[in-house]
């Protein structure tokens, strides 16, 4: 068996921890969770004094977290909420990965949910979200693990509470393993995970998620006339391969609204002939396939979730190398729809790829096309690593993505799709250039995305910033991050088809754009 046959590229998903809630004391935990609210008068069922955990350093302010040994029972640990007035769904998923990091020696987990003016199913939701981002590591690769793996979390609720606690437990433990799934595909090394290995691992997780999966190969992206794909791929030893997930509601799946997603699944980005330069970011480069791992990870919990919006999911899947036989500065590629592309710098090729697809999906005529991918160190540098840029041609669409970025804390801010730059992509010989000037770098790149959606409420996710970390901080890991792939699964869940009329986003508020 080859070292890439055997290497397992979602250890998240194949040993995932059990998740359960419980009414009473429970049983076999190796620590217990205490909620602590700041000006509250005691650890609720802990019996520890104010003045006690003053003197040890904690006062009940979010985010912090203290241990306390115990003869008869399971150490607790008693966690931060700050004031009980003020806490939501941000606050309780750091109170939880607070609580997980305070707990990272043991194995099997309980916590205390506070009685705070939040429904009990939110409560639970972002608690088990925060434990289970915050305690994730991956380690196929290691001989011994980073982190004690968790085997289980349970969540101590009131009698009356149980049923939405329920509910959130499920919801919870189902959009984390969205993001940690999305974590390993990008974690995974480049000579052990290509196009290939990802087409194998949709296809089993299309098995068992309930997902229709179609593969195309070079030779039917050759018959599809898919030029971008095929063009990025040209320098490369493996193949490319288009991958097609398919999501349909167990209800009224005739009347279900349509949104397509498309991802941009560079495995590796060595630039092509536009070489990058050999530094730490050239390192990170397998985590360029980040935007079609948020979809597979998204995709792959919203049959558990229930979820009423018919999704399609286009992952377009190669490395990018350089050798005698890749596309050359100058080239010009025919797309899908017969669109031809001056190739300017081959070190743009997400947007290469990702047009085939676009085409491909709006020739289906979905209610709206959201696109993902870490497409520009242009928003990188504008927005910084934490927060990821939003383009789109539909305002009320563009809003969708804000209020979902929102609700899971994925931070997104919207950017300009602003037309007066279109004229910087014009090509001397082909109908477009994959790039414009030396400024608007992030623009230039939606504006050529947008050339092909044909109309199409669209709008477009830039990660660039966001899909790597190079530190922790509470349920954020270090390394590949997972982002998008909670985003991506709350749009499909609340999604509304934009009206017909919907407010065009180019060329008008530039100054007044929405931000999340």
């Amino acid at each position: 068996m080859s070292r890439r046959t055997a290497f397992d590229p979602i250890p998240s998903w194949n040993s995932r921890p059990d998740v359960s809630v419980v009414v009473g004391e429970p049983e076999g935990a190796g620590v217990l969770g205490m909620p602590l609210a700041e000006g509250g008068e005691r650890a609720e069922a802990g019996g520890l004094s104010v003045r006690a955990l003053g003197a040890a350093g904690l006062t009940g302010k979010a985010r912090q977290a203290l241990t306390v040994p115990r003869e008869d029972g399971p150490p607790l640990v008693v966690y931060g909420i700050g004031p009980a007035s003020a806490v939501d769904c941000y606050v309780l998923r750091h109170a939880g990965a607070s609580f997980a990091a305070a707990a990272a020696g043991h194995a099997r987990l309980a916590l205390v949910a506070p009685e705070v003016p939040l429904g009990m199913e939110d409560v639970v939701q972002a608690l088990v979200e925060g434990v289970l981002l915050a305690r994730y590591s991956f380690d196929p690769l290691r001989r011994e693990p980073g982190s004690t793996p968790l085997q289980a979390l349970v969540v101590v609720v009131p009698p009356e509470a149980r049923e939405g606690a329920e509910r959130g437990a499920v919801k919870g433990a189902e959009l984390a393993r969205a993001t940690l799934l999305a974590r390993d595909l990008a974690s995974s090394p480049p000579s052990l995970f290509n196009a290939e290995a990802m087409a194998i691992t949709a296809r089993l997780l299309g098995t068992q998620c309930g997902l229709g999966v179609e593969v195309f190969g070079a030779q039917e992206l050759r018959a599809l006339g898919c030029g971008g794909l095929l063009g990025v791929n040209a320098g490369s030893t493996d193949e490319p391969c288009m991958i097609k997930l398919t999501y349909v509601p167990d209800r009224a799946a005739g009347s279900a609204p349509r949104l397509a997603l498309v991802g941009k699944g560079i495995m590796y980005d060595s630039g092509g002939i536009s070489l990058k330069p050999s530094d730490s970011v050239h390192a990170t480069m397998k985590n360029d396939m980040s935007g079609a791992g948020a979809i597979l990870g998204a995709m792959s919990v919203l049959r558990a979730l229930d979820c009423p919006t018919a999704v399609t999911g286009y992952l377009m899947c190669t490395d990018n190398m350089p050798s005698g036989s890749a596309t050359k500065l100058g080239d010009v590629l025919t797309m899908r729809g017969g669109m031809t592309v001056e190739v300017l710098n081959t070190d743009a090729e997400g947007r290469l790829v990702m047009a085939d697809a676009l085409a491909l999906a709006a020739e289906e005529t979905p209610d709206a096309i959201v696109d993902i991918a870490t497409l520009t160190g242009a928003c990188l540098r504008a927005l910084g690593p934490e927060v990821a840029g939003v383009f789109g041609n539909t305002q009320p669409l563009v809003d969708q993505v804000l209020h979902a970025a929102r609700e899971v804390d994925e931070p997104a801010w919207q950017l300009p799709q602003s037309s007066r730059y279109r004229p910087d992509l014009d090509s001397d010989v082909a109908d477009i250039a994959n790039m414009g000037g030396a400024n608007a770098a992030a623009i230039h790149a939606s504006l050529f995305l947008e050339e092909f959606v044909a109309g199409l409420p669209w709008a477009h996710i830039d990660i660039a910033g966001p899909a790597q970390s190079d530190t922790a901080s509470s349920w954020r890991n270090k390394g590949c991050t997972g982002f998008g792939a909670r985003l991506l699964t709350r749009l499909a869940l609340d999604f509304e088809p934009p009206a017909k009329d919907a407010t065009s986003t180019s060329d008008h508020g530039v100054s007044e754009v929405t931000s999340s």
